[in-house]
């Protein structure tokens, strides 16, 4: 059905909300919306799958409808039950419930067999004994015509009689595929007598060695669709060359009620990262990363134990929107919507992460103060911490200077600045060790400048800092991103993908942080004042706390769209 331009009721909605809200206004769906999201459990999802999940969980959200979680669980060689469960997970964890409408393409192994059999029977599809490589250099090129199979006028009953052996196993692998009789000089390489079904012995995760014949995708999905009763089946662009053949089982089989049509929208492109499955399972099994859910993969285990939320992701997928061009997002707007959510809501601690000691020469010895400090600014009602303040301190090492440049506001010989939550200090002196390196700074403090005293002075630099006989010892991953270009898949034909990551993606360092963190639990998320934001590795410990960077506060996109 073809769609006019946007008109002024439409507008604000992208070209897919247009599209829905013209079909319940012209009754075209008999008042349903009723989506999926359709995973292949090979993999892990990644950040393109979070997309897909919130648009088609959001969509049926929207317009009051319905939306399945269905595996393509069609190739039993690369599928298992670790990947069912895991993309289960992933889609509770953004937010999103699909009820009782699990399903499986494995659900429908009869039926679609049934309607394989009806299409033998109507000459639209045929047992085909070409090898792979036969096959393939049979099927031309887009401007060449393929050459048609030997056995493409196969009588109906011989096809049949086959089709039957080959679901007992009579034959041997790869010797048979059931193949649809459509057009071998069609300009769309996808309607030359596509492979339906081909024999593999494997065994299914769900349907165990019952099967030995598997349906291809591209006969499974439409199919599947109908079976569910799905209105609106929106892909990824890459399967708009596929449209056709979707369409074309659905009108040989004589699906005319209840029958679903397919849209695509643009997949989702990262920089710094790949998207491919194949090229993400190739990171883990070698070794670049530590699993699927490394905090450096864009999977979303991965982006979860890094500290991502739910509701940074799906602000992000909102603020991408859905395009019908392919192009490649800034991994700067992923990291700007986790800024935005965490700065409303993570709980604030000082931490330092490359510690200097810092000696306030006059404060009393033995002398321990407890300070107010806010949990989040943000959110007034979370109320104080208390924070520990004594003689010596640990301060962030790049925070001082002997020979400042001009507009240096941190601390150095003979300035002042302000301990946050504090006092203002004055540095008078440094330690050094045989080699020059300084090993501590000798400071003096004025106790009339206390943090919140009325009339206090005012100093431009302003420290966070740790009281060095309560620091807690944390180990802290910072993460940076996995590659150190914009596009790692964009290379000549002799460089490997992996020869573009990052060797600086991870760095492991000691911190020392506040005691108020002491109890963190698993998967906390905290902004380490001045820093950055963290968050509690599943790796830690009670005697050693492990917090993994989730994204530094500096935030350019913001500063880009100003």
């Amino acid at each position: 059905m073809e769609y006019k331009e946007n008109t002024d009721k439409v507008t604000s909605l992208n070209f897919i909300e247009q599209i829905i809200t013209r079909d319940l206004e012209e009754g075209n769906t008999g008042g349903r919306v009723h989506t999926r999201f359709p995973p292949e459990p090979n993999g892990y999802l990644h950040i393109g799958h979070a997309k897909s999940i919130c648009l088609n969980f959001g969509l049926a959200n929207k317009y009051n409808g319905k939306c399945n979680l269905r595996f393509d669980d069609t190739n039993p060689t690369k599928e298992n039950v670790e990947y069912v469960n895991a993309i289960k997970e992933d889609v509770r964890w953004l937010g999103f419930d699909w009820e009782d409408r699990e399903f499986y393409a494995s659900d429908y192994f009869e039926q679609l067999y049934e309607m394989a059999v009806f299409l033998i029977r109507k000459g639209k599809a045929f047992v085909c004994e070409m090898s792979g490589e036969e096959m393939a250099a049979a099927r031309g090129t887009p401007a060449i015509p393929g050459k048609e199979s030997p056995w493409r006028d196969r009588p109906a009953e011989e096809s049949l009689d086959l089709f039957g052996r080959m679901r007992k196993g009579e034959f041997p692998d790869g010797s048979m595929v059931l193949r649809a009789r459509i057009d071998m000089a069609s300009p769309n390489m996808h309607l030359r007598d596509p492979v339906m079904y081909r024999i593999m012995r494997a065994s299914h995760h769900r349907t165990g060695d019952l099967w030995c014949i598997y349906p291809m995708y591209d006969w499974a999905h439409g199919q599947s669709d109908y079976l569910e009763n799905i209105t609106h089946s929106i892909c990824t662009l890459e399967f708009e060359v596929h449209r056709p053949l979707y369409d074309w089982f659905l009108d040989n089989l004589e699906i005319t009620e209840n029958r679903p049509r397919q849209f695509e929208f643009a997949r989702l492109n990262l920089n710094y990262t790949v998207m491919s499955k194949r090229k993400l399972l190739e990171l883990v099994e070698g070794g670049h990363v530590r699993s699927w859910d490394d905090p450096r993969m864009p999977t979303v285990s991965g982006l979860r134990r890094r500290g991502f939320t739910p509701a940074s992701i799906r602000m992000f997928s909102d603020k991408v929107g859905v395009a019908k061009r392919e192009n490649v997002i800034d991994m700067a707007l992923l990291e700007h919507c986790i800024r935005e959510d965490l700065n409303k809501n993570a709980r604030r601690v000082m931490g330092v992460l490359d510690p200097v000691k810092l000696i306030i020469d006059n404060y009393p010895d033995g002398k321990v103060e407890e300070l107010n400090a806010l949990c989040n600014p943000e959110r007034p009602e979370d109320g104080h911490r208390i924070v520990p303040f004594s003689k010596t301190l640990w301060i962030e090492r790049g925070d001082f200077m002997e020979d400042p440049p001009k507009k240096f506001f941190r601390l150095s010989p003979g300035k002042e600045v302000r301990l946050k939550y504090a006092y203002i200090i004055r540095c008078e002196s440094v330690d050094r060790d045989e080699n020059g390196k300084i090993t501590a700074i000798h400071c003096s403090y004025d106790p009339e400048t206390k943090s919140g005293l009325s009339g206090t002075r005012k100093v431009k630099g302003t420290l966070h800092w740790v009281s060095a006989g309560h620091a807690l010892e944390a180990e802290v991953r910072l993460y940076d991103r996995l590659f150190d270009v914009p596009n790692p898949d964009d290379n000549p034909e002799d460089v490997d993908f992996k020869d573009n990551l990052n060797p600086d993606s991870l760095r492991v360092v000691k911190g020392l942080l506040e005691p108020s963190i002491k109890d963190a639990r698993v998967g906390r998320r905290y902004q380490f004042e001045r820093t950055g934001y963290f968050c509690v590795d599943p790796d830690s410990r009670p005697d050693n706390p492990v917090f993994n960077r989730t994204v530094t506060l500096r935030d350019s996109w913001a500063k880009i769209n100003k």
